[in-house]
Order: C-alpha cells, then structure tokens, then sequence
C-alpha cells in the first residue's frame, strides 16, 4: 500500500512539474543507437583470462528515448550478467549510459561521444574496479558496419584495453 500511495504522489507532483513542458521525443542522434537494436553473439577476450562466448539483446524502450542491453555469457568461467541503458541527453548534448551487472553492487555512469568519420562512439566515467573501488572507465565501440562492433574496455590509466568484446549480429 505504501508503493501504492509513493507512486501516486510520484504522478501527482511530477504530473503538474511536466504539464508546462512538452514531452521528450527521440532525435537524430537516437538513430544511432536504434542501429544497435537485434540479437548479438559475443566474444570476449581478456588479457590472462581467455575467451568466452556470450549473447546481447538491444532494445529502444520507454517511447525510443533508451536503448536497452541485456548480456549474457561467462567471465573467468563464471556466469556473468550484465543490464544497461543509453541515450542521448539533448541538455549535455552527450551520449550517456548507465551500466549494472552481476560482478557488482555498484552502477556504472558513463557519457561521450559519437565520432561519424571513424564510426566510433567514444565514452568515460566512474564505476567500480575489480576490487571493488571507484575507478575511472573508458569504453570505445568501434561500428566498421552494420553488424559488428568492436568493444575494447580501458580501466584507470590503462593504454591498453582490459577486455575486448566483439559483437556479431546474429541473423
């Protein structure tokens, strides 16, 4: 009963706060992200670790403002799960995302840019390492055509990549 009331309130606040504005619709730079929508096979390769194989599910939910991600697969032999939302925010003029998995209590906020020339949407942030502390993240996703993308996932200062992943829409 109290979700109940909490969301109420929730709608009739926010509901009065939003009347004078007109809804958020998604704009040119969504498209990118509506590429990525599909079934993905994965694989990771990581430094030490090896290789494992995985799958991706994109989808653009709530009115086509976020692209979805829903990842399954193994990391070091362990089963791994992975969730994460992105859009883009017309106020930072940025790409931004959001990151959550099983590894960790703690999420992942990111945010960059798209580079049209190199095909190659560029982001950094803050999450947790793998010890557990705040660590700074940089992500490339390079996109040479319509189904693939080359991941390559930067922790600290790192020149090279802790882990790549490549994508290949299955079909």
């Amino acid at each position: 009963m109290n979700r109940f009331l909490a969301v109420a309130v929730v709608l009739a606040v926010g509901g009065a706060a939003v009347r004078g504005q007109a809804p958020a619709t998604p704009g040119p730079e969504h498209e990118l992200l509506k590429k990525m929508v599909g079934t993905w096979d994965t694989t990771m390769k990581m430094p030490g670790v090896g290789e494992s194989k995985g799958t991706c599910v994109y989808k653009m939910e709530l009115g086509g403002l976020w692209l979805t991600s829903a990842f399954e697969g193994e990391v070091a032999g362990q089963k791994f799960s992975g969730r994460g939302m992105d859009t883009y925010d017309a106020g930072k003029k940025k790409y931004v995302g959001l990151w959550v998995d099983s590894m960790s209590t703690a999420p992942m906020l990111m945010e960059g840019g798209y580079d049209a020339a190199k095909k190659t949407l560029t982001m950094s942030g803050d999450g947790p390492g793998m010890d557990g502390k705040q660590t700074k993240f940089k992500t490339v996703s390079a996109m040479p055509d319509a189904d693939t993308i080359d991941f390559a996932m930067y922790m600290g200062d790192g020149k090279e990549p802790a882990f790549t992943i490549q994508y290949k829409r299955k079909k």
